[in-house]
């Protein structure tokens, strides 16, 4: 396997902007959803902050822990975005492209937030 600096770019931009989907957006939450309980504590100045604890099952246990961990999460994404650009190019290549340009401008934005 011959992967290309600018590949490896892209293709590094796309799993960090897919995996940060997968764990973080608030459009994915509906996966997220059922692997946990959803645990709301009142802090000392009134307002409330919520927690999220996989669920007790193993199985929604097992995912709950795996969609909490960005680290884990980054992996199988990795592996996902890997094999669909060596065995389906074709199919996955737009995607791919689509979610480096969007973890770009994710970064950008992080970036562009801390000089304002």
């Amino acid at each position: 396997m011959n992967i290309d600096l600018l590949n490896f770019i892209i293709l590094g931009l796309a799993c960090f902007r897919l995996t940060r989907l997968i764990v973080f957006d608030k459009i994915t939450e509906f996966i997220r959803h059922p692997f946990f309980d959803e645990i709301e504590e009142e802090r000392e100045d009134g307002s409330m902050e919520v927690y999220y604890l996989p669920k007790r099952t193993p199985i929604k246990k097992f995912i709950g822990e795996l969609l909490s961990c960005y680290w884990c999460t980054g992996v199988w994404t990795s592996a996902l975005v890997i094999a669909g650009y060596l065995f389906l190019p074709t199919i996955f290549g737009p995607i791919i492209l689509v979610f480096a340009i969007a973890g770009l401008a994710a970064i950008l934005e992080s970036v562009v937030q801390t000089w304002i």
